[in-house]
């Protein structure tokens, strides 16, 4: 990876269906064994709609439509010596799901569907508040 001074950009693909969210336990670092929303990295000259529907297609083969930009979330994490490790801004991205079934692919360990109220352990930093915030039943985000 190449070294930078400011942090990098990536997307979460926050996708519902049938009242239940998508969610794929990471198998990577930062926060691997975590369970959180598909996502990644930007790439460069890629939109945030278009990494988002990119990632979400690559780690779990569910095709979705981007919709909404959500508020964003970071995440730092410091080395052993207390210098900064790693520093993401992370935007969730709501989508509207199209088609396809979950399965783990790229550097997704595994990938499902999940109720609200019984999401797995442990979860990604900011987990609960967007699925608070765009839970369906609720009154949060129609898409």
């Amino acid at each position: 990876m190449v070294e930078r001074d400011g942090p990098l950009v990536g997307v979460l693909a926050v996708v519902w269906r049938d009242g239940e969210v998508l969610l794929a336990r990471r198998a990577n670092p930062p926060q691997a064994g975590t369970w959180g929303f598909p996502g990644g990295g930007v790439k460069r000259g890629e939109g945030l709609a278009e990494a988002a529907e990119r990632e979400l297609l690559e780690e779990t083969g569910v095709r979705a439509r981007a919709v909404h930009l959500l508020p964003p979330l970071e995440q730092r994490s410091e080395g052993e010596s207390g210098t900064p490790s790693s520093h993401w801004i992370l935007i969730p991205v709501a989508c509207a799901y199209e088609s396809g079934e979950p399965r783990a692919a790229d550097d997704a360990l595994e990938a499902g569907w999940f109720n609200p109220d019984a999401l797995p352990e442990p979860t990604c930093l900011g987990l609960d508040r967007v699925v608070e915030d765009t839970i369906p039943s609720i009154g949060g985000l129609a898409f």
